[in-house]
């Protein structure tokens, strides 16, 4: 899509309405499935958020962020993610929290960046968070600086993730889960999956709904 388009779309997104958890639940681990609203809350999560970023490349073509993070011993080692992290006790909200994030991981300046709209909250029950997702626009192409909790950046074209033959199950297994069938994106060669994919699946159908 180009960015100009993207840019005439932003005032219908800000209106249009959210797909919810059963946007979201489209891309989902069935492990997922299994938390109602009552059993995360009890849980006590800690809180979160994330920012996609939407922004124009060299050719006016819009791209998004994401992030491969940098191997640790954690739960979310070496995962695709968006820029983001835990809400600390001195930022103002969550928004706060995900354009800190954002600037923290890959160096964007905070105040070039407007939120556009907040999206379902997604909780990831291996870590226990409750994420509130963003999506932020810049109105320029970025020149990204990276901290050391990402090992790449990942820029991947608006039009890939709206072209369903991107959309695909993977039999994967992790510390927490062995030979599951996940849906997942395939993006710039990169697989895609839980809290990550759940919260594209929603933006990808509000984006289609324009």
């Amino acid at each position: 899509m180009n960015f100009t388009k993207f840019q005439n779309e932003i005032a219908s997104i800000k209106l249009e309405t959210l797909g919810g958890l059963k946007a979201q639940f489209l891309m989902a681990p069935k492990m997922r499935l299994q938390f109602s609203e009552e059993k995360i809350k009890a849980s006590n999560p800690k809180k979160a958020a994330v920012l996609a970023l939407f922004y124009p490349d060299i050719n006016n073509e819009t791209n998004f962020l994401l992030t491969l993070r940098a191997s640790y011993n954690g739960t979310h080692s070496a995962q695709i993610s968006f820029p983001g992290g835990k809400i600390d006790k001195d930022d103002l909200n969550a928004q706060h929290t995900a354009v800190r994030e954002t600037f923290e991981e890959v160096g964007v300046n905070p105040t070039d960046i407007k939120i556009i709209k907040n999206l379902t909250q997604t909780y990831i029950p291996p870590s226990n968070f409750l994420v509130t997702p963003y999506i932020g626009g810049l109105n320029y192409t970025p020149n990204f600086k990276t901290n050391n909790e990402v090992e790449t950046i990942i820029e991947v074209k608006l039009s890939d993730l709206l072209n369903d033959k991107n959309v695909i199950v993977k039999n994967m297994s992790t510390s927490y889960m062995k030979n599951i069938d996940i849906p997942c994106f395939k993006l710039n060669n990169y697989i895609v999956w839980g809290a990550t994919a759940m919260i594209l699946s929603e933006i990808k159908q509000l984006l289609k709904a324009l």
